[in-house]
């Protein structure tokens, strides 16, 4: 047809399968096992249905000034969107607008290369080291910006702040993007947040989605420097004022607020990533030092397309890329200390077999 000459043509980003049926363990799509604050669920009980007749507000601001409570940011340094893809779609829209092309990781979140060919912005993929580590004098090139996930997905590999300083200070004249999305799981002084007084072009990326628990309500947020942050509220202003809707806005308060409820759940869910890799070690698997909820695992003798395929006829539900070097690893999601202990029996079942 003459009219899809016209059409804008990608290749979409795929998310992990979501199971329409019950019964199932669900370590997929690195959500949290744990419920979000109870603060949520009151907040949910206590809504008045007659205040959605009315519009939100567009600025967000009693989730930014929340916030900036939390963070010791100024609000005027805080971008939020409706979850971190909506934000990092923005960013790329804003600030990736060189000739030159912009640099990401090869083995890295799927939906970078998704937005870069959605907006026809040039880009290179970076190779990991054999490690999965970065060297980051591939990214002291002539470029159009950069960005890397940190701790790396689906790798969970943490960067050390040393390395993502010298990306940064190296790059000057084009933005950084660090996507933080499971940063709360790598220990206190790893985000690159603290940078953000240092280096005018420097965005840190985090969300709602993993270790606070709200996935389903979609919040996501950046840091930066205050005239960053302008030109990504000019930017979404003459896209969508009204990003955010006022539940969303009112539950995202709610889930800032309950700070030892956040930190008790981050800290079970590392807990049982521990305990996990120690047992998966014992059953021949090798892994990354992940420093997210998830392990990104490789057994010594079954690949890992079977044990996909095997898992899953045993109703528990992991990630598996069929991509170049990473066709032989599983991401697992760290679900509940119950979910993990089936997974580990299915596993030793099976392996037990073979």
């Amino acid at each position: 047809m003459k009219w899809e000459e016209n059409v804008r043509k990608v290749e979409p980003y795929v998310p992990g399968e979501q199971p329409k049926t019950s019964n199932i363990i669900k370590l997929n799509t690195n959500e949290c096992p744990y419920p979000p604050a109870p603060g949520v669920a009151k907040a949910v009980a206590a809504f008045k249905s007659d205040d959605l007749r009315l519009y939100p507000d567009p600025a967000a601001s009693a989730l930014t000034d929340c916030l900036s409570k939390y963070y010791h940011v100024p609000a005027d340094q805080i971008f939020v969107g409706v979850g971190s893809d909506d934000v990092l779609s923005m960013s790329f829209l804003t600030f990736f607008n060189s000739k030159e092309p912009v640099l990401f990781p090869d083995i890295t979140y799927s939906f970078y290369d998704v937005w870069a060919e959605l907006y026809r912005i040039p880009y290179k993929q970076i190779p990991l080291n054999a490690d999965f580590t970065m060297n980051k004098e591939d990214y002291m090139v002539p470029n159009g910006g950069v960005i890397f996930p940190n701790p790396n997905a689906p790798t969970g590999v943490l960067e050390n702040l040393e390395n993502v300083e010298a990306i940064v200070k190296a790059n000057p004249d084009v933005i950084v993007i660090v996507d933080e999305a499971y940063i709360d799981f790598s220990g206190e002084h790893a985000s690159a947040l603290p940078l953000i007084e240092k280096y005018e072009n420097l965005l840190v990326v985090q969300t709602f989605s993993k270790s606070r628990a709200m996935a389903g309500l979609r919040v996501g947020f950046a840091f930066g420097s205050k005239k960053l942050i302008g030109y990504l509220n000019d930017a979404k202003f003459s896209f969508n004022s009204y990003t955010m809707n006022l539940p969303t806005l009112t539950l995202g308060v709610e889930a800032v607020k309950d700070i030892t409820y956040f930190k008790e759940t981050v800290a079970k869910i590392v807990k049982t990533r521990e305990r996990v890799k120690t047992e998966l070690k014992k059953l021949g698997f090798s892994f990354t030092d992940s420093r997210s909820n998830f392990i990104f695992a490789s057994h010594e003798r079954v690949p890992a397309k079977e044990l996909f395929e095997a898992l899953k006829q045993a109703g528990i539900f992991v990630r598996y890329f069929p991509k170049p070097r990473i066709d032989n690893y599983l991401r697992i999601s760290i679900g509940t200390d119950a979910e993990m202990d089936t997974l580990l029996a299915e596993l030793k079942k099976y392996i037990n077999q073979k």
